[in-house]
């Protein structure tokens, strides 16, 4: 669900709830009414989720091709494997970058220490669509601890810039085009303002309610809010706050998706659900498993 704004909001959309096989999710793009916010055209917020001993979060292998995912941990912990033998675990403050390219497939587990306890988990991912130049690209796993991430503190301030590049500070993730990603925690009263440096910009609200400076409305967890171009943004929290800005440069090619791929052409997505259908899509090293094609899929 979305409806449109004025001022300097230009969308707000409240992304309904899905089933991801035992555990919820809110996916706030694509949406029915815009797609993309700069090259991200995938956001989902999952959890919190609590499973018992012996219990866990399984997502089995399945392909991506066309684009980068981008996973960030709030409390819990997953192991990720893929088809190009990368093992991760990630935990809270860190980041799983994860290039699909040319083809990849991958699995997200609970680890068997969190398993036999019991545990819980929540997180974002983002979807981020690889420029036309890039899309068959060499795939490549990146892992970064969380004292790798540019931070900005002070004046009731918490920002880790998890991709690209905001306020002159870059983070090494790797990113194939001009693009934001970061997680900001206000104390109540405190202001930060997001400067216009990126053409398209966005903030998911993750906990807590804050206010536009020069806007009417208090926003709460789960809405997405989409700016217009040039907008002045200064966020300013009524309580603690916690939300994720992201955008930048939007990409000059159409983007199609369907399922797990991501492509300029719909031939290209076609050929990747044949070989996924045949099996001929590498397999993960430790994991034998997979997600078979929707039966809607043609």
């Amino acid at each position: 669900m979305s409806y449109l704004s004025n001022a300097d909001i230009e969308q707000i959309i409240l992304p309904p709830s899905r089933d991801l096989g035992g555990f919820s999710a809110r996916r706030a793009l694509p949406a029915a009414m815009r797609q993309m916010v700069g090259p991200f055209i995938f956001l989902d917020s999952f959890g919190p989720v609590r499973f018992g001993p012996g219990e866990g979060i399984d997502t089995r292998p399945h392909p991506h091709i066309g684009l980068s995912t981008l996973t960030y941990l709030l409390e819990g912990e997953l192991l990720h494997r893929d088809s190009e033998s990368y093992v991760q675990s990630i935990s809270p403050g860190e980041v799983n970058l994860m290039v699909a390219g040319s083809g990849i497939v991958h699995s997200e587990r609970t680890p068997e220490h969190i398993r036999t306890y019991g545990g819980k988990l929540t997180g974002l991912q983002n979807w981020i669509a690889l420029p036309k130049v890039s899309e068959e690209t060499a795939p490549l796993f990146q892992h970064l601890g969380s004292d790798e991430l540019p931070t900005v503190n002070g004046e009731g301030i918490n920002m880790k810039l998890l991709a690209g590049t905001l306020h002159g500070r870059r983070s090494p993730a790797t990113i194939f085009s001009d693009l934001f990603s970061a997680e900001i925690q206000l104390q109540p009263g405190a202001r930060y303002r997001i400067d216009d440096e990126h053409i398209e910009r966005a903030i998911f609200v993750v906990s807590g309610t804050i206010e536009l400076v020069g806007q009417d409305g208090v926003y709460g967890p789960d809405r997405l809010i989409v700016f217009k171009p040039g907008a002045e943004i200064v966020v300013t929290a009524n309580e603690r706050a916690r939300f994720l800005a992201f955008g930048g440069e939007p990409l000059p090619e159409k983007r199609f998706i369907r399922w797990n791929f991501v492509a300029t052409d719909q031939e290209r997505i076609r050929h990747a659900a044949d070989l996924w259908r045949e099996g001929r899509f590498p397999g993960v090293p430790g994991d034998d498993e997979f997600i078979p094609l929707p039966e809607n899929f043609n």
